[in-house]
């Protein structure tokens, strides 16, 4: 008998109760920094602090987007924004944000079009394969 075993299967361990290892460290040190926060800040600031740190902390710890944990989209969305981005243009187009009166037409280089093959090789090939047929 054939038993279909899945596959992909992406858990974290549980370590400390129900919570992973980087879990707790979210929650563990936004407790510690309430605890230190108790003895430094008068007690309406400690409130505050802490209920906005855990706040953050619980976020940080628990929030899924589209099955991805929120310091994952924070660090994709930091590299993002952090890299530099390539912006590739044609040498001679004319920009078309200004008026046609300021735009002299030049003698523009005429880029050849690009030709279409036909059908390759490699795909008769792939179909051949696919469908069995010689």
């Amino acid at each position: 008998m054939r038993f279909i075993v899945p596959q992909f299967i992406e858990m974290e361990a549980k370590i400390v109760g129900p919570l992973t290892f980087r879990q707790f460290v979210f929650v563990g040190i936004a407790g510690a920094a309430c605890f230190v926060f108790y003895f430094i800040l008068p007690f309406y600031l400690f409130l505050i602090s802490c209920f906005v740190l855990g706040g953050i902390a619980l976020a940080f710890a628990f929030l899924k987007i589209s099955s991805r944990d929120l310091p994952t989209i924070l660090k994709n969305s930091l590299i993002f924004f952090l890299k530099p981005k390539i912006y590739l243009w044609r040498k001679g187009a004319p920009l078309k944000f200004f008026k046609k009166e300021v735009i002299k037409k030049e003698k523009v280089e005429e880029v050849p079009s690009l030709k279409v093959a036909g059908e390759s090789k490699l795909r008769r090939l792939s179909t051949q394969v696919e469908t069995k047929t010689k």
